[in-house]
């Protein structure tokens, strides 16, 4: 499993490979931002990733 997370908003999700550990992460900070919306900060949210040297997909 791989754990995937947004720093900025506080969503965590996982999947079973990271493409689907990201794209539930993307699912799960949009229905947080839905019901949570961001006040204006004048700037966008960068997410970034890092897996674990050695992972084989």
């Amino acid at each position: 499993m791989y754990i995937a997370e947004c720093p900025e908003v506080g969503s965590v999700s996982q999947g079973e490979t990271v493409e689907e550990a990201v794209a539930n992460l993307r699912e799960a900070t949009e229905l947080y931002l839905a019901e949570f919306p961001l006040k204006d900060r004048g700037r966008p949210i960068i997410t970034t990733f890092e897996v674990a040297g050695g992972v084989r997909a």
